[in-house]
């Protein structure tokens, strides 16, 4: 595939030598691969990626969108069976690690003081996890710093059901 407009391009490598030599290695060249080898792969990888980009590039301007969706490079994809398999399972590591992370930045400390019932005011989890504990702010404090004060909703009375509800 032939870009649609020539972009100047960088000169010289894209890649660090080191990853480019680590590649080499792994799909069986010698430990030490010529220079010119390290380069036109550098050349191919690139050439990849820009064509690759340009595609989904395509796509979604095909979908009359001006900004590059993720699907699009699923798209792009769809009938090279292993890079989109490749890609979807990464995807997939991804949210599972972004999922964990979230589990894990969990305040615990919060929990615990809660569970225990010692709450209520001297060391909080915030302190203990070496984060300032927020002050609770009140109406007051926040006329002082030049802010309207916060209007209290009123309760309607009666149920959420359309039976309930008066017009008015």
């Amino acid at each position: 595939m032939t870009e649609p407009r020539m972009r100047a391009r960088q000169k010289g490598q894209q890649f660090p030598t080191q990853d480019l030599e680590a590649f080499l290695l792994a799909f069986g060249d010698n430990d030490y691969p010529l220079p010119e080898t390290v380069r036109v792969l550098d050349e191919i990888i690139t050439d990849y990626i820009i064509e690759t980009c340009h595609g989904a590039a395509s796509v979604a301007h095909h979908a009359r969108r001006a900004k590059i969706k993720l699907d699009d490079f699923k798209f792009m994809l769809r009938r090279d069976t292993g890079k989109l398999g490749r890609v979807s399972e990464m995807l997939e590591t991804d949210k599972e690690l972004k999922r964990k992370r979230k589990a894990f930045d969990t305040d615990e400390g919060a929990v615990m003081a809660d569970k225990d019932g010692k709450d209520g005011g001297g060391e909080g989890a915030a302190s203990k996890m070496g984060r300032p504990k927020k002050a609770p702010t009140t109406n007051a404090d926040a006329e002082a710093d030049g802010e309207p004060k916060k209007k209290k909703k009123k309760k309607r009375e009666g149920g959420d059901d359309a039976s309930t509800v008066r017009s008015g």
